[in-house]
C-alpha cells in the first residue's frame, strides 16, 4: 500500500496544523459547497458536511493511524457526497443532481474506506445519542473513563474508591449497550 502524498493533511488535522488545515479548506471547501448547492442544498450545509467528514476523518487517523492512498480531495468529495446523499434521504427530498463524473479517479480502496467513515460516525452518533439518555454521574463515568484517564484518576476525580467506580462503569456501560441495542439503528449498523 502507497502512501499518498496528501498524506500531510491528515497528519495536519490530527495534529491541528492551521497553516495546512487552512490550505485543505482554501482547496477543497469551495467544491463541496458547489457540489452542496447544486443537490438542493445551503452554504451552511454545505460547511456543515464538509466539517463533519473532516472530523470523521479526525477521529479515523487518531484511533487507528489512518493511511491515505488517494489523493484527499476525491477521499474528502467521496465522504461528503455520501453524507449529503444520506442527509437529503432522511430529510425525504430526492431531487439530486449529481454529476457522474466529478473529476476523481477513485479506487476501490476508497470506496470501502469511505464505507468504513461512514459506518463509524453513524455508530458514533447512536453512541452519542443513547449516552444523553443515562443518568449524570454514569455519562460523567463513562466519559472519563474513555478520555484516555486511567481508573485510579477517573476515581479521585468522582471522589469515589477505585472499586466502587470500576463496578460502576461496568454497570452504565451495560446500560448503555442495552440503550444502543434497543435502537433501530442498530440493525443497520455493522459493528
Amino acid at each position: 500500500m502507497t502512501i499518498h502524498q496528501d498524506q500531510q493533511y491528515i497528519t495536519a488535522l490530527v495534529n491541528n496544523d492551521t497553516t495546512l488545515l487552512n490550505k485543505l479548506y482554501a482547496k477543497y471547501a469551495g467544491k463541496i459547497t458547489q457540489m452542496v448547492l447544486k443537490n438542493n442544498g445551503t452554504e451552511t450545509d454545505a460547511a456543515d458536511v464538509f466539517q463533519e467528514a473532516l472530523l470523521a476523518i479526525y477521529q479515523k487517523a487518531k484511533n487507528n493511524n489512518f493511511t491515505l492512498t488517494c489523493p484527499i480531495g476525491a477521499y474528502l468529495y467521496l465522504i461528503c457526497k455520501t453524507r449529503w446523499i444520506n442527509e437529503l434521504n432522511k430529510k425525504g427530498n430526492n431531487k439530486v443532481t449529481f454529476m457522474e463524473d466529478d473529476g476523481y479517479n477513485y479506487t476501490e480502496d476508497v470506496f470501502a474506506n469511505v464505507a468504513v467513515i461512514q459506518n463509524e460516525y453513524e455508530r458514533s452518533n447512536l453512541l452519542q445519542e443513547k449516552l444523553k439518555q443515562l443518568g449524570e454521574g454514569c455519562r460523567e463515568l463513562l466519559e472519563l473513563s474513555w478520555s484516555g484517564l486511567a481508573m485510579d484518576e477517573v476515581a479521585k476525580k468522582m471522589q469515589n474508591s477505585y472499586g466502587y467506580v470500576r463496578k460502576k462503569k461496568s454497570e452504565c456501560m451495560a446500560k448503555l449497550i442495552a440503550l444502543v441495542k434497543t435502537s433501530p439503528k442498530f440493525v443497520t449498523l455493522q459493528w
